[in-house]
């Protein structure tokens, strides 16, 4: 089985899941890979100190891991993709079983950053929204999903959030195959971009992973 991996990312709240999910509509039988699950624990982190880990940097993800994980689901060996609580800020005990698809995606905020990630991917997707929407949706998320105050995302999105995208994920945007603006609600650009999943999924396409 020749085992294809496409990588979306794009700052916070840019509708990366919303790529996902259009993909979904056309392509049932994926292994979908988020970045998210591969922070490093920080079970000290609370609302009142919530800048104490740096969420926002590449080091705050176990790199060496996915990248494992990655290979691993390309040579068609199943991986056991760690879980992650956000509300608590720590790895799960348990995994997610992942058998290997002829689809990967994964999906997160710096997988462009890490030339080794770089590499295994088959074509890089770049989510391109404009600052104030993606702090709008992540404002909403976080109160409603992971229990924090309107204040300690504010904070967060200024002090950390902010300066790591200009920093470490809006200089990616330089390696992505396709930029896409406005995420999944970009309806001419999933137009093109949904005939092109269904060709690599078909061997029709390769892309230069070299950068």
């Amino acid at each position: 089985m020749d085992v294809k991996i496409i990588g979306i990312t794009g700052g916070s709240g840019s509708g990366k899941s919303t790529i996902v999910q259009k993909i979904a509509e056309i392509i049932d039988d994926f292994v979908f890979i988020a970045q998210d699950n591969y922070y490093h624990s920080a079970e000290f982190i609370n609302n009142e100190n919530i800048t104490a880990f740096n969420f926002d940097h590449p080091d705050a993800f176990d790199s060496d891991l996915l990248l494992q994980h990655l290979l691993d689901l390309k040579a068609c060996r199943s991986i056991e993709m760690p879980q992650y609580d956000f509300v608590n800020h720590r790895r799960q005990d348990k995994t997610c079983r992942c058998e290997p698809k002829q689809l990967v995606i994964l999906e997160g905020l710096m997988i462009l950053s890490d030339p080794r990630i770089r590499d295994v991917l088959d074509l890089k997707l770049y989510v391109d929204t404009p600052d104030d929407v993606r702090f709008i949706r992540r404002l909403q998320r976080d109160v409603d999903q992971r229990g924090r105050t309107v204040q300690s995302v504010i904070t967060q999105y200024l002090e950390k959030v902010r300066p790591g995208h200009f920093n470490f994920i809006e200089p990616t945007k330089i390696y992505a195959d396709l930029i896409i603006p406005e995420g999944g609600y970009n309806e001419r650009a999933l137009k093109v971009l949904l005939p092109f999943i269904r060709q690599i999924t078909r061997g029709e396409y390769s892309a230069d992973t070299s950068s």
